[in-house]
């Protein structure tokens, strides 16, 4: 069983440098200016030359990525709490979610901008609307297919909405709770670089806005990867902490 699976997580890995291999290729044979299609070689250069400049602008896309997140998480627990405790405050305000999602982002970053300034709070704020939605839907959703033979137990057990709430609905929910976690962190670096890429003064979106009106696609190329690396790595993690958690609430009921 381990050998399929070690076996399997080559096959990604075979894709990718064969992708790598024959793009090289192409490239070489047809001799493609740099300006039009970078060779995976270009980019490696253009990462390597300009390392330390596109790392410093990735920290700042990194910290609107993860503070915006942050908050999203804090206020779609608060919400999707509250929206499962009062039936009243999900009619009020899920419309209002689904239509917060149908707004471009391309559309309402600049308005944050000339409301924000072109600094990190409308980059967050970006990320925050980006992240907030799939969370709190997803917890939501967990919440509500909890099965009502366990909540007509634990009121048999006079438990508390605090204790049903900590001991039957957040364990069963978690799942959900972790893959709304999951959907959202794929967006939230993104996010925080098509903000910057409409404005702002640093950020890996910036950096990119500027190699590309320089048609120095390399550099843009290599920011790409630099942010697709930055995404799978928070990916893994929210992955490895998620597993962890759902084992260890596993273990505390006893299962």
């Amino acid at each position: 069983m381990k050998k399929s699976i070690n076996i399997d997580k080559l096959y990604p890995i075979l894709s990718i440098v064969t992708i790598t291999f024959i793009w090289q290729i192409i490239v070489d044979l047809n001799n493609i200016p740099k300006y039009i299609l970078p060779s995976p070689a270009d980019i490696f250069l253009a990462l390597k030359s300009d390392f330390n400049l596109i790392i410093t602008h990735t920290k700042i896309t990194l910290y609107e990525s993860f503070v915006g997140f942050c908050f999203s998480i804090i206020l779609a627990f608060i919400l999707a709490i509250m929206m499962d405790s009062f039936k009243i405050i999900k009619k009020l305000f899920y419309p209002l979610l689904v239509i917060s999602q149908t707004i471009p982002t391309i559309a309402i970053a600049p308005i944050f901008i000339i409301w924000f300034g072109f600094g990190t709070l409308p980059k967050i704020i970006m990320v925050i609307m980006t992240c907030f939605f799939p969370i709190v839907i997803s917890l939501v959703d967990g919440l509500e297919k909890i099965d009502n033979d366990y909540l007509r137990l634990f009121k048999t057990m006079n438990a508390s909405k605090l204790q049903t709430f900590y001991h039957l609905k957040l364990p069963y929910a978690m799942v959900h709770l972790l893959s709304g976690i999951k959907i959202a962190a794929t967006y939230m670096i993104m996010s925080a670089v098509v903000s910057e890429w409409l404005g702002g003064e640093k950020g890996i979106g910036v950096y990119m806005v500027r190699a590309k009106n320089a048609y120095a696609l390399d550099k843009v190329f290599a920011s790409i990867l630099v942010i697709i690396i930055a995404s799978i790595l928070t990916i893994y993690t929210i992955d490895f902490i998620g597993n962890k958690l759902i084992r260890w609430k596993s273990e505390e009921k006893g299962v």
